[in-house]
């Protein structure tokens, strides 16, 4: 391993002082490059071994974009709010380098989507997201009609204040806010919730990760947009259609094992199980 990216937002005062705090220790073992992932400046001839992203789950997002196609493992430090996909604290970043430099690391392959927004019949956006795709209105506009196909096949109309369609890594993010459920990263699928339906009985749907979906604003309702992870925003007008599917690059995620996945979980949901009954 011979080279190494420090990734995060320099106009965050605790990443900028983080990874200053940090760079020597990567210097001993690496050549190093920083990078600001809130500049928007190509990383087109950028290579490295691995990646350290400073911050939350959204600066690993951002840094997913930011790298995206180049196929770079990717392990977070959190700095943020929640951190489901940063794994470690910066107090485990030393230890952590010991156990990748010796190999003891695994590779988890993350789906990503690809998405397409079609007006008139061309494609005005065109981008890759790594939670989800959320068609919503805004805080004044009524209920939005979302169609739904799948694999040309018409599914339902939804009368509601959106529909998420998430990946597994996604499905602890707006998805599960709205009643979805949590999907393990290593299963294969896509996640269909609604957004405050105005059926009861529309109840959010799970298929398979190859399945094409794509659905059509059909309402005449203004302020309805687009956000990929929260962060990519595309207006979107009536007869507008969504393509989703999965990218054909996926994102590696290094992980230590230091945590499982149901570990973060019940520590980010703070899952505590049983009650203390007092038995007398």
């Amino acid at each position: 391993m011979k080279k190494i990216i420090l990734l995060g937002n320099k106009n965050k005062k605790r990443v900028r002082e983080t990874i200053a705090e940090l760079e020597p220790l990567f210097r001993k073992r690496a050549h190093v490059s920083i990078i600001d992932i809130s500049d928007e400046g190509e990383t087109d001839g950028l290579s490295a071994d691995l990646a350290f992203v400073f911050g939350g789950d959204g600066a690993i997002l951002a840094a997913c974009r930011k790298l995206n196609g180049k196929q770079i493992p990717m392990i977070g430090v959190h700095l943020g709010k929640f951190g489901f996909l940063a794994e470690l604290t910066p107090q485990e970043v030393s230890q952590t380098l010991e156990k990748i430099f010796a190999g003891k690391y695994v590779i988890s392959q993350r789906m990503l989507l690809a998405c397409q927004v079609i007006r008139s019949k061309q494609v005005i956006k065109e981008t890759s997201g790594l939670n989800d795709a959320v068609i919503s209105r805004s805080s004044l506009s009524r209920l939005i009609s979302i169609k739904l196909y799948i694999n040309g096949k018409e599914v339902t109309t939804y009368s509601s204040d959106g529909l998420i369609i998430s990946t597994p890594s996604g499905s602890t993010a707006h998805s599960l806010s709205a009643g979805g459920p949590i999907v393990t990263p290593d299963i294969d699928a896509f996640i269909i919730t609604p957004i405050c339906p105005h059926t009861l009985s529309n109840r959010p749907l799970v298929v398979s990760g190859d399945s094409k979906i794509e659905m059509e604003q059909v309402s005449d309702s203004k302020g309805v947009g687009l956000t990929i992870d929260g962060q990519i925003y595309t207006d979107i007008i009536a007869r507008d259609k969504i393509r989703i599917e999965k990218a054909k690059e996926k994102l590696q995620l290094v992980e230590t094992q230091t945590r499982t996945f149901y570990d973060v979980i019940r520590e980010k949901l703070n899952w505590r199980g049983q009650p203390a009954y007092n038995v007398n």
